[in-house]
């Protein structure tokens, strides 16, 4: 064999004319990462002259897995049709220009890559190791699966750092910043370790490797490896409010931290997550392998424990819950995210935007994942469609049926909604931080004949309510601003719409609840027997007092009132609900002067105590891609009632342009303030 030297003498793999041209120059500039079905070129430089037939051959061999499972040769001629890799080559000087040709499908991940110089008859002569690249998915090209043709929405579902979440209720909604930061140093390699890790990577390296050409195998692979339930997963979650033995979902202000924080400590869990916090990850890691994807928030949730597309709520007289076994849930809101691509597994009409939840609620192939869903088979009511159509149906479509169950064991259902689920599903818009509503790509308007057809294709009769008989009473729950800190009124409004006086019993409940209904405790309840004249209205007045909601309320700030109105006869039996959302402060930050790279810059963060109570165990986290990773920073001692306390924090930015500043403030008696700061950061 020939010494090395002897014909090469370096190479150059042009990583920054690359990755600029495969938009991942962000991502790193030192290293070559590239997108697949798109050329890349690498500079080979000869001791002299370039090896050229009939004297030699070149070939190229490509290898992935850590155990090098998957062996390419790259030849110097296109085998047309076939969708292989191919290169062609460029002599000039000393120096001899090669363009790698990958196929639009083949799997993603970290290549490494040699030259091989051959002798006309096949012998080897020289074996030149060239260096490594990742291979990402390409929205860009047509070939690809994930191919996107609208340049609009690749800069925000691939190229965006920042991003909106929706929290709050359907008729109170809230954004939450969160920053993506998949170009972040270090995150693509953070990507496919999680896919390394992964049980079926574990078991069969080499299946696993030769399946990560197909998005539907990663993206599945992805949202079961965001959860912790079933494997070396990255976020474990949580909804008791017992965090102390980690971090509380509320305090993340974006997927880097939880990313980094999982490979520092050899995929361990990191603790804790909540639907958001896992969407959020999900979505850095899909966008980063080259995905295109978008977090999407369904308010009034429903969660379907046994498949039966209806909620069912069960209580006593007492207003209190008597559901048997595990309970039907709507969540205040529920977040996923949608991962656009074709779905070749299955017949035509499948493609575009994918359901992919990795919050774990139910198992799917014994494995706590979901998706990915077309979303068109939702809305079409196809639930025998995989993956996991009939639970996502019933997050978005289910009807709410209420019972009462009388002393005597009888049941009562007193109320079938069929437009209390699936609200405002929400998405970032691409024009800006504002929302987009994308209800009606899941589902016909409430009510619609279109609708209930869906309902009853997706094997569910339309639930009608138990009796024909007119009531004559009505309910309904009316509240004042609720500020946290502050005490305030519930007014629950009973109408008599029938000619004669009628006696009846209203019971008022106020619980704190988490936004995914578990109820943490009770505020005040309230019983009274009233007689409701003719044509008239009742007014019963609730006084929510924060030394009553204030120990027990959830880092959601959520109470739920729920009234329920028992007429005499039994004829009129009448359950209500409202989700009353606590307003909450938000910190005021300022950056200070012109942002440049590299150069020292300082922000202001103030915050001033809305509680009647002393905060103690204050802490700023402040995080922002391309400005500086997540810091903690104390809050100077305890914070009274009513006092305004500003922090500082210096960072030097490392990349230029549209940059969002991100902060959380959490304490003992108050959690998730956060306050944003957008800045320009101008290179030097």
């Amino acid at each position: 064999m020939t010494d090395r030297s002897d014909v090469f003498s370096g190479v150059d793999l042009q990583c920054r004319v690359n990755n600029r041209a495969h938009r991942t120059e962000e991502m790193d500039a030192e290293r070559l990462l590239v997108r697949r079905g798109q050329p890349f070129s690498l500079v080979l430089q000869c001791t002299g002259a370039p090896p050229q037939p009939p004297r030699h051959r070149l070939a190229l061999v490509l290898h992935l897995g850590k155990q090098s499972e998957v062996v390419v040769k790259v030849s110097d001629s296109r085998v047309w049709g076939q969708g292989q890799w191919w290169f062609s080559q460029q002599r000039a000087q000393s120096e001899l220009l090669l363009t790698v040709h990958s196929p639009a499908d083949a799997p993603v991940g970290l290549y490494s890559m040699t030259v091989v110089l051959l002798s006309p008859d096949g012998q080897l002569q020289q074996k030149t190791p060239v260096g490594h690249f990742y291979l990402l998915f390409n929205p860009w090209c047509k070939g690809d699966p994930v191919h996107l043709p609208d340049e609009e929405q690749l800069q925000e579902y691939i190229l965006n750092e920042n991003g909106v979440l929706y929290q709050g209720s359907w008729d109170h909604i809230r954004t939450l910043p969160w920053n993506f930061g998949q170009f972040e140093k270090g995150v693509v390699d953070i990507c496919f370790e999680i896919l390394d890790n992964s049980p079926a990577a574990l078991k069969n390296p080499e299946m696993d490797m030769a399946n990560r050409g197909d998005p539907v195998y990663v993206s599945r692979t992805v949202t079961a490896m965001v959860n912790a339930n079933d494997d070396r997963g990255v976020v474990s979650g949580r909804w008791d409010g017992e965090y102390s033995d980690g971090v509380a979902p509320t305090r993340w202000t974006g997927s880097v931290p939880i990313l980094r924080r999982w490979s520092e400590d050899g995929a361990q869990r990191v603790r804790y997550g909540q639907c958001w916090v896992f969407s959020g990850v999900a979505c850095t890691v899909l966008r980063c392998l080259g995905i295109p994807t978008r977090c999407v928030t369904n308010y009034s949730s429903a969660h379907d424990t046994d498949g039966n597309l209806a909620i069912d709520y069960w209580y006593n007289e007492q207003l209190e819950s008597v559901s048997m076994g595990r309970k039907d849930m709507i969540w205040n809101y529920h977040s996923w995210v949608e991962s656009w691509m074709d779905r070749e597994d299955l017949p035509k009409g499948y493609d575009g935007w994918q359901v992919l939840d990795p919050t774990p609620q139910e198992r799917s192939d014994e494995v706590y994942c979901c998706g990915p869903c077309p979303v068109r088979a939702i809305k079409e009511g196809e639930v025998g469609v995989k993956y996991d159509a009939t639970f996502v149906f019933s997050e978005v479509n289910a009807d709410l049926a209420t019972w009462i169950v009388h002393p005597d064991g009888q049941r009562s259902q007193v109320s079938v909604n069929q437009r209390t689920i699936g609200r405002n599903i929400s998405t970032k818009s691409i024009y800006g931080d504002w929302r987009e509503d994308i209800t009606d790509l899941y589902k016909y308007p409430e009510g619609s004949t279109k609708e209930r057809e869906v309902y009853e294709k997706a094997g569910r009769r339309v639930a009608q309510l138990d009796g024909e008989q007119q009531q004559q009473l009505e309910l309904s729950i009316r509240h004042a601003q609720a500020v946290h800190g502050t005490d305030f009124d519930v007014i629950v409004e009973v109408r008599n719409t029938g000619e004669v006086d009628t006696p009846a019993r209203l019971t008022i409940s106020s619980n704190a609840v988490t936004y995914n209904s578990l109820h943490l405790g009770e505020c005040q309840k309230k019983s009274a027997s009233l007689t409701v004249p003719a044509q008239k209205v009742l007014k019963e007045v609730l006084r929510l007092r924060y030394d009553h909601y204030g120990s027990c309320v959830s880092e959601h700030h959520v109470i739920r009132v729920t009234a329920l109105l028992l007429a005499n006869n039994h004829h009129d039996i009448i359950l209500q609900e409202v989700n009353i959302p606590l307003s909450m402060p938000q910190l005021v930050v300022k950056v200070l002067g012109e942002a440049v790279v590299s150069r020292k810059v300082t922000a202001h963060i103030t915050f001033t105590n809305p509680l009647p109570v002393s905060l103690r165990g204050g802490v700023f986290t402040v995080e922002g891609a391309g400005l500086t990773r997540a810091k903690e920073i104390p809050a100077p001692g305890d914070i009274s009632p009513g006092q305004e306390v500003m922090v500082k924090i210096s960072f030097r930015p490392t990349r230029p342009g549209l940059r969002k500043l991100l902060v959380d403030f959490d304490a003992d008696r108050l959690r998730d303030v956060k306050g944003i700061a957008t800045v320009i950061v101008r290179k030097k």
